[in-house]
């Protein structure tokens, strides 16, 4: 599966704390958009991830891609506002097992 997007995504297994954390950092083209074009590009990107759900037969992956469009959704009020550091990676801490393990096993990120 291809997956693109506004940001670089990876899972680091944290073993201090036996949880798991999703690191989003935003891609340098993407910074170097005009808010007009990043505000686009998030929509777009969701409007992709929703097209690839309702495509995708794979209930797990399809939960993760939810789980995606769900984080997306709530990072887009404050991308639209030009609210968060672009420069900085967001880290959401998620438990021992996650709807996105299956999406992110074999994905390849453009």
């Amino acid at each position: 599966m291809q997956i693109s997007g506004p940001f670089s995504v990876s899972v680091i297994d944290n073993t201090d704390t036996q949880s798991r954390e999703l690191h989003l950092s935003f891609k340098p083209a993407f910074q170097r958009q005009p808010l007009a074009a990043r505000v686009e590009t998030v929509l777009a990107h969701m409007q992709g991830l929703q097209e690839s759900m309702e495509q995708e037969s794979d209930d797990a992956a399809r939960q993760g891609m939810l789980m995606m469009l769900q984080i997306v959704e709530e990072l887009y009020p404050h991308i639209e506002q030009d609210e968060i550091p672009l420069d900085e990676t967001i880290v959401i801490e998620m438990g021992a097992s996650s709807p996105l393990d299956k999406l992110l096993q074999g994905a390849v990120w453009r």
